[in-house]
């Protein structure tokens, strides 16, 4: 059975590919990013810029010790900060005419797991262990 510290390892492992990709998506292809975000968001294409920037340096993050933790807390945040956008996506989506099967499979549970994302990534990070045992804190 592995172990917290097996789990912690992989899930470090998935986010920082995860974030790295979609940072590189952020930075690569920003046009369909710019579409789902709010009005209220100032100076929306610098925005998109630097969201990916900050993707790619949490993915970086996630796997360097000496900022692990810093890195898991700035996505977490980043994972909250970007839900109105992905509420957004999910109304521009779901409140038409016509609402397809795959879009409610697509945004019913993205937005059912920003939670479980934002507890990943403090898990990921070596901030909490819960619901797991306590383990020993990472140098």
């Amino acid at each position: 059975m592995a172990t917290t510290e097996t789990w912690r390892s992989r899930s470090r492992i998935v986010l920082a590919v995860f974030y790295a990709a979609a940072g590189i998506l952020h930075i690569a292809l920003p046009t369909p990013f710019l579409s789902i975000t709010p009005a209220w968001v100032p100076d929306a294409p610098n925005v998109i810029l630097l969201t990916g920037v900050c993707e790619i340096a949490g993915a970086i993050g996630l796997l360097v010790p000496a900022v692990r933790r810093c890195a898991g807390i700035m996505l977490a945040l980043y994972a909250i900060c970007v839900f109105p956008a992905n509420i957004k996506h999910a109304l521009d989506d779901l409140g038409g005419m016509v609402v397809s099967t795959w879009q409610w499979l697509y945004h019913v549970p993205r937005l059912a797991l920003q939670p479980f994302i934002v507890w990943l990534v403090l898990f990921a990070g070596g901030l909490l262990s819960w619901p797991f045992r306590r383990s020993d804190p990472e140098p």
